[in-house]
């Protein structure tokens, strides 16, 4: 699933008119710099894996020079792997115009409840029924496969946190994840109707804040 997916009208509500000077934070293979570049903005995808290019730098934050400044930080999927979350929001803040502001997309892990993860559990064994999946074992063996998968991530609580002490919260909107894992559409309308419904929660968020 693309990382650009579902997140591009989140990011058209907040973040300022073009030409805005933007850092996207963990730009991956660059397919939300470059939907940037195109929207008009000047941006700069940053990674040490970045992709050649104008657009990109291969380097991590802590690389930044301070003495840079944008208008806006986009963060998709790149907080809960820093190494050092606090340094690194510290970092971002710095890096802000005055009136500035960070745009996340990212996900919770380890808020999977039962009922959510028997729900995933469900929707993988009937994908596997269908064909050209693997069956997913039992329900234990998906909660301990998940669990390994994300430890030493952070979680919602330290994103929360660490958020909260640096920048006012300008919107928080929980979103469906667990599609991602599952492919197609369809998976995704069906996960946000049923977190609607209140059946399941919500593991994914988006939010947007400005620095204290």
């Amino acid at each position: 699933m693309s990382r650009v997916a579902g997140f591009e009208n989140f990011l058209r509500a907040y973040l300022p008119a073009p030409p805005a000077r933007v850092l996207d934070v963990g730009c991956g293979q660059g397919e939300l710099t470059t939907a940037l570049s195109v929207a008009g903005y000047d941006v700069v995808g940053i990674d040490p894996a970045a992709p050649e290019g104008a657009l990109f730098r291969r380097l991590t934050l802590d690389d930044l020079d301070r003495d840079e400044r944008f208008d806006a930080v986009v963060a998709a999927f790149s907080l809960h792997h820093m190494r050092d979350l606090d340094a690194a929001l510290e970092k971002i803040a710095s890096l802000l115009e005055p009136g500035g502001l960070l745009v996340v997309d990212e996900f919770a892990w380890d808020v999977l409840d039962e009922r959510t993860l028997d729900w995933f559990w469900s929707q993988r064994r009937a994908l596997a029924a269908a064909g050209g999946r693997a069956a997913p074992g039992s329900l234990d063996e998906l909660r301990a496969g998940w669990d390994a998968d994300h430890l030493g991530l952070h979680g919602l609580d330290a994103l929360r946190s660490g958020l909260g002490v640096r920048f006012d919260e300008v919107a928080f909107e929980p979103v469906p994840h667990l599609y991602r894992y599952l492919g197609g559409p369809s998976s995704e309308v069906l996960e946000a109707a049923l977190i609607e419904a209140g059946a399941i929660d919500a593991l994914g968020f988006r939010y947007a804040g400005r620095p204290r």
